[in-house]
């Protein structure tokens, strides 16, 4: 493809692709601009040039519009195009591995020839991007380089925004295939959004390290490094025997201002970016980590460099620096929220002092608007989101960019729950941990993923929907990081979203921070604990002083015994629940059920000493 580049590139944008060296990219290019036949093509290298000529590009186009704080934009995805598209994202497949029946995938050869028919000439009339980014810290032996096409400037500007640049590593490194690969067009465009949603496709060929994505502007369908990456970096990591996660990266500090780092995997809108967020601690990441062991033992780096976060509900009170970051100048693209005639933002609990009339998703906004279900169309989208960059943040981690990662001391796994599990408990060692906190994650539906909402569903390791291998197989993955480590982390489950017989929820929502304090002790051995049937719960003598320390507020006994209690029938449904999922996947590891087994004897036996619910009081100490 060198001979076609040459022809179609201007002599600047050829030398850039020309001076990498490698026959792999060129091919890569070569093969998309022949397809999708752009009217000119874009070269990204590392420089603020580039990347400022692909900002206002964007704006040029209606794809985002400046708003009246300096460099804050917002961008609006077509009423169908809201949140990930998890029926149309398939895997291309020659044929189905044993124990990955349950993904979402389409035979390889029929996929390829759909994808390519939906890209062919797809972008005559438009410029296409090409953009090099380094997943993780630049110079990491954790990082993964990845080359992005696209015809979206608003894609390549978020990208910007979250990912490292990757174009002088690219020089550097001469890594032959080894880089990952996506290709994205938003479309025929009307009002400067995706026009052909109905045909709009997320199609991932692992055999070749690809995504693609057409006709849509969502994020979380077109950001290729998001998600969709880490789809792929979980079949690498498979190979390499390292864990790529859908995981946040914090430290937890302790009255010495002493650090210690964890990671925390939850479904969207569990509260994983806010407690990534909380004011007092430190953020490396908010979403996706990648793990190696190293010296027997467990690091962590961010993939990203910012946020892609779900602004609903941000407010001053409960997520102060976002906020901040927010409504102060600086670069900022926000999707979906409204806008008024001077531009200013709003979104759902950011105020009440809301506009008379403005713009929104759904086009002219008034209060009062209805859909054409008569339903009340709100502010801003239940999914809308916010771009930032995480050096802008006032809490940002001075290991953000630690080429050799931190070092992990636990692990948190957490889901909406509300009726089963306790707020904090810590399992009772690494294999509970990965089987029974992990690999039996359950979260309610929320507005993030198109379908319905509500509804409980089985989320292992909050990655189930970018497993790209059996899961059995993901599974023993954790389960054998135990062999290589001195220490293996501690492992700790959380539910933010408890609640009581009328609903009412048991806990506020600061309360997460001491729900972290206590786990840093736990790492330290500096806290006992109860030993309940699913795990160690806390003492209330510690929690009491956590709450007084950290948050100076009295926290009261009853409040402990009702959020504490052991609530055995739901437990065992729990159980009996995730049992009956795992019966019907092929090359589950056997020690899950006994794992599973063992926990539900233990229940048994407790309620048949105390009853259905129990105090945690009841239970035996330990250290």
């Amino acid at each position: 493809y060198t001979n076609l580049l040459q022809q179609r590139l201007p002599g600047e944008e050829f030398a850039k692709i020309k001076a990498l060296n490698s026959h792999e990219v060129i091919d890569f290019v070569g093969q998309y601009v022949q397809l999708c036949n752009p009217k000119s093509v874009f070269v990204r290298t590392d420089s603020k040039e580039d990347s400022n000529y692909i900002r206002e590009r964007s704006i040029a186009l209606g794809e985002e519009r400046k708003l009246c704080l300096k460099a804050q934009t917002i961008h609006f995805d077509g009423l169908q195009d809201q949140a990930r598209d998890k029926a149309n994202t398939k895997y291309l497949l020659s044929k189905g591995p044993k124990g990955m029946d349950y993904l979402n995938s389409t035979d390889r050869q029929k996929g390829l020839k759909e994808i390519n028919s939906l890209f062919k000439e797809i972008m005559v009339n438009k410029q296409m991007y090409v953009l090099f980014f380094c997943l993780g810290p630049v110079n990491s032996p954790f990082s993964v380089l990845a080359v992005q096409i696209t015809d979206s400037a608003y894609v390549g500007h978020s990208e910007d925004m979250l990912y490292r640049p990757g174009y002088r590593q690219f020089k550097r490194k001469r890594i032959g295939k080894d880089f990952f690969r996506f290709v994205h067009s938003a479309g025929p465009l009307k009002n400067c959004v995706s026009k052909d949603v109905d045909k709009r496709r997320i199609y991932i060929d692992l055999q070749e390290s690809l995504v693609y994505s057409v006709n849509t502007q969502y994020a979380g369908n077109t950001v290729g490094l998001k998600k969709l990456s880490l789809r792929l970096a979980i079949k690498k990591a498979s190979r390499e025997k390292w864990l790529a996660e859908h995981m946040f990266v914090m430290s937890v500090s302790d009255k010495t201002k002493k650090k210690d780092y964890f990671c925390g995997a939850y479904p969207s809108m569990c509260g994983k970016t806010s407690t990534a967020m909380l004011p007092t601690e430190t953020i490396i990441g908010d979403d996706i980590a990648y793990l190696r062991v190293k010296k027997a033992k467990l690091y962590a780096v961010n993939v990203e460099r910012g946020i892609f976060g779900i602004i609903k509900d941000v407010n001053p009170k409960d997520d102060p620096i976002i906020f901040d970051t927010l409504t102060k100048k600086g670069e900022v693209v926000f999707s979906n929220i409204l806008v008024d005639e001077k531009g200013v933002p709003f979104w759902t609990s950011k105020t009440n002092d809301l506009p008379d009339q403005g713009i929104n998703f759904s086009g002219r906004w008034f209060p009062g608007k209805t859909d054409k279900d008569g339903k009340e169309i709100p502010v801003s989208h239940k999914n809308a989101r916010y771009t930032v960059r995480l050096r802008g943040l006032k809490n940002v981690d001075k290991n953000l960019e630690v080429s050799n990662g931190v070092e992990i001391k636990g692990l948190i796994y957490g889901g909406r729950d509300s009726d089963t599990s306790v707020p904090v408990e810590e399992a009772l060692s690494w294999r509970h941990g990965v089987i029974t906190k992990a690999a039996a994650l359950e979260s309610e539906t929320t507005a993030a993923t198109l379908g319905q909402e509500g509804v409980r569903v089985f989320n292992p390791m909050s990655n189930i929907d970018f497993l790209s291998i059996p899961l059995g197989k993901y599974i023993k993955m954790h389960l054998n990081v135990e062999r290589r480590l001195n220490k293996a982390p501690l492992i700790f489950s959380v539910n933010y979203f408890l609640r009581d017989g009328q609903g009412k929820f048991l806990n506020q929502i600061q309360d997460k921070l001491v729900w972290l304090k206590w786990m840093k002790l736990r790492a330290n051995k500096k806290a006992g604990a109860w030993l309940a049937p699913t795990g160690l719960v806390p003492k209330y003598e510690d929690l009491k002083l956590l709450f007084k320390e950290s948050l100076k507020k009295e926290y009261r006994l009853d409040d402990y015994a009702e959020q504490f209690k052991l609530r055995i029938p739901e437990n065992l449904a729990k159980i009996k629940r995730i049992r009956n999922i795992y019966k019907k996947i092929t090359q589950i590891p056997f020690c899950l059920f006994t794992e599973l087994d063992n926990q539900e004897k233990r229940l048994k036996a407790c309620r048949l000493k105390f009853g259905d619910y129990v105090n945690p009081h009841n239970f035996t100490e330990v250290k």
